[in-house]
């Protein structure tokens, strides 16, 4: 677990104060498999936590943090706690001056994109995504001139030069009815080949005859989820419910009770009466459901992502103090707007609030 390096001295009181705030919010949370917090590693962190939240303010700064990165940062420092799209909205509308984004590089680039005034930084220059680094701005070029009367169409987990080369953004909770409202007969989209193919699936069953033509990049995490375990899980465990995210295959997607985005399971599983749920996604969405719905029992069945995992408190502290060139987004600008474009009409064919994910 993190350990405080170099902080300021903070009274006792104060640190006795931030260390039960921590534990109220993470006794109940797993972080890695096996791993739990107690009374004794909340006290570690606190330093680390009450520096981080004394710079925040001295900054003008917010903390963005994915579903998927450890508790720690999502209940210690977290200002806001979601999916990509709604965090770069809540970037947006706080116009704070500098976004430190807990998540990987793609996303914290729609952050920038959607919030250029702002300094941008990451806590992991390295945190890729198997997803959004499988395209490339040259590679959506070529599927543009070889179908050049289709709509292309990119998820959010893609780059910013891919998103420039699109003509709309999708996330996970509105590709189907993006998708279904474009004019064209044929779609490209990219990066996600396991997504276009539930995407097509959907489609058909909605009695829409658009042909989807994908690239081929997968979710490290959510293309290694097998049938065997949901037929194992279900025999030991009556009245459990698989929930499912829409980067799995098809015949994943088709075994599950439900499938939806990152905030679409969290409110099926805060909503849904069951005895048992598996979660076919990454652990870091286990861990928050079992700090805000800690009266549901999960068996287990999630992959932990080696890139959001990159992230931590230390890095965060790191960040805010002393940021290196990899760690603050640049992005330029004619290329970000162009990629503002596609997120802008995203916007466009999805008027209402996102809900928090």
């Amino acid at each position: 677990m993190p350990t405080a390096t170099n902080s300021p001295a903070f009274t006792e009181a104060e640190l006795t104060a931030e260390t039960e705030r921590l534990f109220r919010q993470l006794l109940t949370a797993d972080c890695a498999p096996g791993r739990k917090w107690d009374y004794e590693g909340c006290r570690r962190i606190a330093p680390l936590t009450l520096e981080i939240n004394r710079l925040k303010k001295e900054q003008d700064a917010v903390i963005l943090t994915h579903s998927y990165v450890e508790p720690e940062l999502v209940y210690g420092v977290g200002d806001f706690k979601g999916d990509s799209y709604y965090l770069s909205l809540q970037a947006r509308d706080a116009k704070a001056k500098k976004i430190v984004f807990a998540g990987v590089v793609f996303m914290a680039e729609t952050a920038k994109i959607l919030s250029p005034q702002a300094t941008v930084v990451v806590p992991d220059g390295g945190s890729g995504c198997s997803l959004a680094d499988s395209m490339t701005g040259e590679g959506v070029r070529w599927l543009k001139s070889v179908y050049p009367d289709a709509a292309v169409v990119c998820y959010i987990n893609s780059t910013a030069e891919v998103k420039a080369e699109c003509d709309v953004c999708v996330t996970s909770g509105n590709v189907y009815d993006i998708v279904a409202q474009l004019p064209q007969r044929r779609i490209v989209f990219v990066p996600d080949r396991l997504m276009a193919e539930n995407i097509r699936a959907e489609l058909k069953r909605r009695g829409s005859d658009k042909e989807i033509i994908s690239s081929d990049g997968t979710c490290i995490v959510h293309d290694h989820f097998d049938l065997a375990a949901i037929r194992d899980a279900r025999a030991r465990f009556p009245g459990l419910k698989v929930v499912a995210h829409p980067e799995c295959t098809p015949e994943i997607a088709a075994a599950a009770d439900y499938v939806g985005s990152t905030g679409g399971m969290m409110k099926y599983v805060k909503t849904t009466a069951a005895p048992y749920f598996l979660m076919l996604t990454e652990c870091g969405l286990v861990g928050r459901l079992q700090v805000e719905a800690p009266e549901k029992h999960f068996i287990g069945g999630c992959q932990l992502c080696p890139y959001m995992k990159l992230n931590s408190l230390e890095k965060v502290l790191q960040v805010m103090k002393a940021p290196r060139p990899d760690q603050i987004i640049t992005l330029d600008e004619g290329l970000r707007r162009r990629a503002a474009r596609s997120i802008e009409r995203m916007f466009e064919l999805t008027p209402a609030t996102p809900v928090q994910g």
